[in-house]
């Protein structure tokens, strides 16, 4: 009699464990449901869209659309575009929530202006590196006509060093002897008189 008594305990144990695992499994309802305080069935329209876990979602889309319009668009697309639908409605009721009077195309209109500035700024930026770069030809093309003058003046050794700067001009630009202090007082000389 006592092994009977405690196979009964174990029984109803076991049920008991059971049952409480199988009243966790139930699926809580969705956050649209749990805000509308009505019972989730299980096809809810809005249950794939609303999860339980992010109720502020709802809320948002709800304070501006209202249930009974979001639950109307979502029966009214296919399942495919049910999603985007939601992502969007919820983007369109935070602008709308932030902004009341422009809403999204309040946003637009700010981001559209930020791109016409930055744009600005780029062609800018564009126009003073063609600038340079102008400048940085026109130089150039002063200092070789001015070693061009002064070659004439130059002894034999220093018109060698002429002519392999005009073949190659790019390899004097790393050759720091090119410009010792004799040659650059040669060079420079015309422009100052």
């Amino acid at each position: 009699m006592n092994m009977e008594g405690n196979d009964v305990a174990t029984m109803t144990t076991t049920q008991s464990s059971t049952s409480s695992s199988s009243a966790a499994a139930v699926i809580s309802p969705c956050a649209a449901c749990k805000i509308l305080r009505r019972r989730c069935v299980e096809k809810c329209v809005l249950a794939p869209y609303f999860p339980p876990t992010d109720p502020l979602k709802f809320t948002t889309a709800h304070r501006v659309f209202g249930a009974s319009n979001i639950i109307k668009f979502l029966q009214e697309l296919p399942e495919a575009q049910r999603a985007d639908a939601v992502s969007s409605m919820v983007y369109e009721a935070n602008a709308r929530l932030r902004d009341p009077v422009y809403g999204c195309a309040g946003a637009i209109c700010q981001l559209q202006n930020q791109v016409n500035e930055l744009q600005q700024q780029l062609a800018k930026a564009q126009a003073q590196i063609l600038n340079m770069q102008t400048q940085n030809a026109h130089l150039m093309a002063l200092i070789c006509h001015e070693m061009a003058q002064s070659s004439q003046m130059l002894p034999q050794h220093d018109q060698q060093s002429f002519d392999d700067f005009n073949s190659s001009p790019h390899s004097y630009q790393s050759n720091a002897s090119f410009l010792d202090e004799n040659n650059l007082g040669l060079l420079w000389e015309p422009l100052w008189t």
